[in-house]
């Protein structure tokens, strides 16, 4: 399987997205985030992470391109229609079987994109339940993170070619035109309620009989995938089916997934018991007890087993049963004492600030494995817990020590420690018998490793064919688009082109167009008759330096003013020429200023007029010249 070296730029750029706008991609597979990441600062000119770091802080609106650029929106209507197939005829029945007649139905399109593959699943729950039971029994959920994808979803609005998957009839049933769209039906499609959903950070939905899931699970790491399969889990029904892409597997996660049929990517939960709920005990009011019960509960407290004593709130030992008498050599005159002035405020353990804190507080406060060495030259093991004592309406009474004598057990952990050692040395002995068949196991593990290896590389290269398939889907449609508005602007510019040329050709001066540093742009046919040059000839050189029967160098002048604006920029002149045939004539040259969409003129028009001619003159009203 191949690695992919982790880049911290990268890594960082990530945690950004996460931290600023909620997009967690950490569990995205690298080598797909990082081609479509890289992808999109191609576009923006960018070569390094941190830069596009900053370029993103610095232009908040650059995160929505970047989303639909990692976000591939590729899907379809009965998309792998053999799969689709399996789930109407085969799925669907057993799901609607184990259900009650009235019982509701819920469905869940995760990572529905722009809703083709949610609409497919609200067709087929349709045609198996009927329109009136779809209506009263079925939920259909469609989520996804993209937010540009779910407003699309919701409008329901299609193209032709986005329905070339759909069969005829279910067409004319589930679909209406509209101005050249085609529209889901506003009664149904009002059924799929679309929102955002994120599978790795937000709660799933519950309960679901049906989980479509397909070729989402695919850009995600391991690890991820494995996450997001557990929640997938906890969201289906236990009778319910889990619905992925063909290039989904589940491999990792067979324990809580079992394949119906692997050709077609159909799952089934495998149950877990639940754990039983835990209910807190009754509250149990205990009434004043008749005296009887009073001599009864202090002998009951005298003969217990644990060594406790009773401390007011002042600090005085108020009781002491008789186990802790005999404990801590304590005598009726110690009773009604302050505990700091008798040996078991402080041995075995300081007990002082432990009742204060007790006290003061009101918290239980416990210490384990305190050691007590007797004179004897043993070592006693206690446990101790200070307890505040309250009375039914909060008010402190005092506090309660009670020191369980632990020896025995601690005894009793040693021997069963000194039998795990025991066992240990017995499980070595057989361990060393076993060796041979373990060497003979760990090779025959060592080639299943090895064919698990080569799967799981397959897999992933399979995983990874079908990711990069969509993104050539996804460019492709991109530039079929672009394609076609390129052709219908050639269209539009080769229309212009031939209005532009028959004006031109259809003036009686020559037209002669020069950019700000009078070098030629344009020279019409009547520009070739007066001075016999073509306008291929003279096409980029400078109007100033041509060897025709004109004299250009008069022009330079009127044009520097047509371009500095002066007078509004128009200016006139007459000058003596030769045309192509020779003839002397009086040529007249109108120089007008070439206006950009803005700013100062982006260069000069000049009209050029044989002024010999005698110009055409309208006749009066009354006939007359």
């Amino acid at each position: 399987m191949t690695t992919v070296i982790r880049d911290e730029a990268f890594e960082t750029l990530l945690l950004f997205l996460r931290e600023s706008r909620g997009f967690d991609f950490t569990g995205y597979k690298r080598s797909t985030l990082l081609r479509r990441v890289k992808h999109r600062m191609d576009q923006v000119g960018i070569s390094s992470f941190p830069e596009y770091h900053e370029h993103l802080q610095q232009h908040p609106e650059e995160f929505s391109s970047l989303f639909n650029t990692i976000l591939i929106n590729v899907t379809s209507f009965f998309r792998d229609a053999e799969a689709w197939e399996y789930v109407s005829s085969d799925i669907l029945p057993r799901m609607t079987a184990a259900k009650g007649a009235h019982e509701p139905i819920r469905a869940w399109s995760a990572g529905c994109a722009s809703g083709e593959e949610a609409y497919t699943l609200a067709m087929v729950l349709v045609e198996a339940l009927g329109m009136s039971q779809f209506r009263e029994r079925v939920k259909v959920y469609a989520t996804d993170v993209d937010e540009d994808a779910l407003r699309k979803a919701r409008q329901g609005s299609f193209v032709e070619k986005d329905l070339e998957d759909v069969p005829a009839g279910l067409r004319e049933k589930y679909f209406e035109t509209n101005g050249g769209r085609y529209l889901f039906r506003g009664d149904l499609r009002r059924t799929v309620i679309f929102g955002r959903h994120d599978l790795l950070q937000d709660a799933p939905i519950s309960r679901i009989d049906l989980l479509v899931c397909r070729n989402t699970l695919m850009y995600f790491e391991a690890d991820t995938q494995g996450r997001i399969l557990t929640r997938l889990h906890y969201a289906l029904d236990d009778r319910g089916f889990l619905f992925v892409g063909k290039a989904e597997m589940l491999r990792s996660r067979d324990s809580i997934f079992a394949p119906l049929d692997l050709k077609y990517r159909v799952f089934t939960k495998v149950g877990r018991p639940s754990m039983p709920e835990r209910t807190p005990p009754d509250t149990i009011d205990i009434p004043a007890l008749p005296n009887p019960q009073v001599r009864l509960r202090e002998s009951a407290f005298d003969t217990a087993l644990v060594a406790q004593i009773v401390v007011d709130p002042g600090g005085y030992l108020l009781l002491a049963n008789a186990s802790a008498r005999q404990l801590f050599g304590l005598v009726a005159a110690d009773i009604g004492r302050p505990i700091q002035d008798l040996e078991v405020s402080y041995r075995p353990l300081e007990l002082r600030s432990r009742l204060d804190q007790v006290l003061r507080e009101r918290q239980p406060l416990e210490a384990r494995q305190v050691e007590r060495h007797l004179a004897s030259g043993a070592t006693q093991v206690l446990d101790v817990t200070v307890t505040p004592l309250l009375d039914p309406a909060g008010d402190l009474l005092g506090a309660s020590v009670a020191f369980t004598d632990v020896s025995n057990y601690n005894a009793i952990h040693a021997q069963l420690e000194r039998s795990k050692q025991e066992l240990e040395t017995a499980s070595e002995e057989l361990q060393s018998t076993n060796e041979e068949l373990e060497t003979t196991n760990e090779e025959l593990q060592s080639t299943v490793e090895e064919l698990e290896t080569t799967n799981e590389e397959l897999q992933s290269s399979n995983e990874e064919l079908e990711t990069m398939n969509e993104e050539l889907e996804s460019t492709n449609t991109q530039l079929q688009a672009i394609n076609a508005e390129l052709q219908q602007r050639s269209l539009q510019l080769d229309q212009l082109n031939i209005f532009m040329e028959s004006i031109l050709a259809g003036l009686r001066s020559g037209v002669v167009v020069v950019g700000t540093d009078l070098r030629i742009q344009l020279w019409n046919q009547r520009a070739e008759d007066l001075w016999g040059v073509r306008g291929e000839e003279v096409l980029g050189q400078s109007l100033l330096t041509l060897d025709i029967g004109l004299p250009v160098a008069d022009l330079a002048l009127p044009i520097r003013d047509c371009l500095a604006g002066k007078d509004g920029g128009l200016r006139e002149v007459v000058l003596d020429a030769t045309n192509r045939r020779g003839k002397s004539i009086r040529c007249k040259v109108m120089c007008t200023p070439l206006m950009g969409q803005s700013g100062p003129p982006e260069g000069a028009i000049l009209l050029m007029e044989d002024a010999t001619v005698p110009s055409l003159v309208r006749p009066g009203a009354d006939g007359s010249p």
